[in-house]
């Protein structure tokens, strides 16, 4: 089951040096991983509540892999380059299958809470 990292990026800064070197990087720390970008520091379009900043979705083949590219030494190596100029949040999260549905979560939660 794939899994995903998710970076809130609350204060995007993207005119630094620094942070060119990081994008012109982070792919070759992806590869090995199968990591590839869903959503990459796009505009976003508030419908609830507040949201500052951008994010970012990476999907990995599984958590394994997802944790093993963050904690990899080719990625640590340039992480800095991105956190000394853009706070921000990050998740490791699991995805669902491909044949989830929602009304199945919500009946055996119903089951579980009776008892």
């Amino acid at each position: 089951m794939s899994a995903f990292a998710v970076a809130h990026l609350r204060t995007p800064n993207f005119d630094h040096e620094d942070i060119h070197r990081y994008l012109e990087r982070i792919q070759a720390t992806l590869d090995p991983f199968g990591g590839r970008f869903r959503v990459h520091g796009p505009q976003v379009d508030v419908i609830e509540g507040e949201w500052a900043g951008t994010i970012v979705v990476i999907e990995f083949p599984d958590r394994d892999a997802a944790r093993a590219w963050y904690d990899s030494p080719a990625y640590q190596e340039i992480l800095p380059l991105r956190t000394r100029h853009i706070e921000g949040s990050a998740i490791i999260v699991d995805g669902v299958p491909a044949d989830y549905d929602a009304g199945r979560t919500a009946a055996y939660l119903r089951a579980r809470a009776a008892g």
